[in-house]
């Protein structure tokens, strides 16, 4: 009987170390259990990275719209003249100007007429060159008009040049006429002139008080700054 017994404790110490054995097996799962902790840290890693990348993008949105305003700004800011290739002036066109005649004077059968382009628009402007012209009767109607483009005329020279004019500056221009001595000879005597802008279509129109007698070629000075081309 007590060697039973001592089997049977024997046994029963023998079925507490498998337990005891089990129970490591179970710690040894639990650790593996922990696993879903790490994918969980992973994933807020990538949340994390998503995130800063969708800030990232939002700055390059915020940066490009901040670029996109201020080239608006810059084109709103020269309006009226409006800026192209990188802030030059457009062209003055008709629109944009008006034209006066600055006066009249002759001498040795030779006349002089002046005139200028006033920039009337809110922003700066470029021309240069020669205007086409036309003079006018009385009545408004076109004098046959032959007109000669060139540098060096009976009054001198005048450089062919480039000028931007700010709103409220002028550009001029002069015409030599031949003066004649009465209908006989062909002349005509001209009441106004209709001119065109250099680089543009549209037309301009300005009386000349107490007319002007125009015979044949009349010269065309180039545009100059200012009133200078009167002399």
């Amino acid at each position: 009987m007590w060697v039973m017994r001592t089997s049977f404790v024997g046994a029963a110490l023998v079925a507490a170390v498998a337990l005891s054995a089990c129970g490591g097996s179970g710690g040894g799962q639990t650790t593996q259990g922990s696993q879903p902790a790490a994918a969980t840290g992973s994933q807020t890693t990538s949340s994390a990275a998503t995130s800063a990348a969708q800030s990232t993008q939002t700055a390059a949105t915020s940066s490009t719209a901040t670029t996109t305003a201020s080239q608006s700004a810059t084109q709103t800011s020269n309006s009226g003249g409006a800026a192209i290739d990188g802030g030059s002036p457009s062209q003055c066109v008709a629109a944009g100007l008006s034209l006066s005649y600055l006066g009249g004077q002759g001498a040795t059968g030779h006349g002089e007429l002046g005139f200028a382009l006033k920039n009337t628009g809110s922003g700066a402007c470029a021309t240069g060159g020669y205007p086409g012209i036309e003079f006018l009767a009385g009545d408004g109607s076109a004098l046959a008009t032959t007109p000669q483009h060139t540098t060096d005329d009976f009054f001198g020279h005048l450089a062919l040049q480039k000028i931007t004019l700010q709103p409220g500056q002028t550009a001029s221009f002069r015409l030599g006429v031949s003066h004649g001595g009465g209908s006989s000879t062909g002349c005509n005597t001209a009441a106004g002139l209709q001119v065109i802008a250099p680089n543009d279509t549209a037309t301009l129109k300005v009386q000349i008080p107490n007319g002007a007698s125009e015979c044949g070629t009349t010269t065309v000075s180039p545009l100059q700054p200012g009133t200078s081309a009167y002399q």
